[in-house]
């Protein structure tokens, strides 16, 4: 293989590639791209994110269903279905990360972000995923406010972004801090563990799977002046020793994720909030308390039955000790237009604080 290819789904590495430019209308583009064909584009930069535009609009939206679950299955399935024909439209940069098309910006930087220093004479990338890392660099530069949090955080390309801003501020909420030791499980950014020190926090330890949520929470706590107090280690779940706070906003949707950016918020079979509360009674302190933030859009939804969080935390043999529910303030939740605004414009998501029954 000549390049090094960049995706961030398990699609294999392209053995052939069929070169297009600017003739290439998006009718063709998605017929080629659906029967298997990889597209290498070498026109204008700006004409090739209008054809990645208009093969978007080409692939078939899913119709009205009879159920909120009918109507989140259907939508999975035409994101698999855009997935697979926009996932076949590629650049390529050369061994400094530079984009050849005409009208192209510098991505340089943005690849280094993301990617690290090249490692090949020559790097293939779908073009969705590209403008996915530019669009982070954007975000990383200029810095994201996030309520309940003093300063900005700078997201990196791959680590979930806090947009939705309801699960810090039930966070920024929680009583009794002050001078606890806390452990983090899955941290991204980093945010909640610093909301927390911000407040009067001893220390905090986060972990995360993803070794790119590991540098970048490390890095923002050096920016925030947290770093002598926070450290974030790639760790499955929890790390060795107890905290008086073990705090974990798991994925909420117990469903396989597509790609490895849907790991924050797909949990196939509830696998990893099931081996937190499994795990917490032997992470904490005499008297320490576990807090668990997750929205109940998976009940709504049919994907999970009601009752089921109850369930697992008595077999844990944990008693919830103080709760605080928020109301979505993320876009769709107010738009009419989305098939899951009647299940998204009632979805909750609640903080509890746990202790050993």
């Amino acid at each position: 293989m000549d390049f090094r290819w960049r995706t961030e789904s398990d699609d294999p590495a392209p053995e052939q590639v069929s070169e297009i430019d600017d003739r290439t209308r998006a009718d063709e583009a998605v017929q080629r791209a659906n029967r298997g064909e990889w597209l290498l584009y070498t026109g204008d930069f700006q004409n090739a994110k209008q054809l990645l535009s208009a093969m978007s609009r080409r692939v078939p939206k899913p119709k009205r269903a009879a159920s909120p679950l009918e109507a989140f299955r259907a939508e999975r399935l035409a994101r698999a279905r855009e997935h697979q024909a926009l996932s076949r439209l590629l650049v390529a940069l050369d061994g400094e990360y530079r984009l050849a098309l005409r009208r192209a910006p510098d991505v340089a930087q943005a690849c280094r972000w993301a990617w690290g220093e090249p490692d090949a004479p020559r790097t293939v990338v779908p073009l969705k995923t590209l403008l996915g890392v530019l669009g982070a660099a954007e975000w990383r530069r200029k810095g994201l406010a996030v309520p309940g949090l003093k300063g900005t955080l700078e997201p990196h390309y791959g680590v979930y972004l806090p947009t939705r801003s309801e699960y810090v501020e039930l966070v920024a909420a929680l009583p009794d801090v002050e001078g606890k030791r806390v452990i983090e499980v899955g941290t991204g950014t980093g945010v909640l563990s610093f909301v927390l020190l911000q407040r009067g926090a001893a220390s905090a330890l986060a972990t995360d799977v993803e070794p790119r949520a590991v540098r970048c929470a490390n890095e923002n706590a050096r920016r925030l002046d947290l770093a002598d107090r926070f450290e974030a280690v790639q760790c499955d779940l929890f790390p060795d020793g107890r905290a008086d706070l073990v705090v974990c906003n798991p994925p909420w949707i117990p469903e396989p994720p597509k790609t490895r950016l849907d790991r924050a918020v797909f949990d196939e079979g509830s696998v990893m909030v099931t081996a937190f509360v499994e795990g917490l009674p032997a992470h904490l302190t005499p008297g320490g308390a576990g807090v668990l933030v997750i929205s109940d859009l998976a009940v709504l939804l049919g994907l999970r039955r009601a009752g089921w969080l109850d369930s697992l935390l008595a077999a844990a043999g944990l008693t919830v000790t103080w709760s605080k529910s928020a109301a979505p303030k993320h876009g769709k939740a107010a738009d009419r237009d989305d098939p899951l605004h009647a299940v998204r414009s009632r979805e909750t998501t609640t903080l509890y604080r746990l202790q050993r029954s």
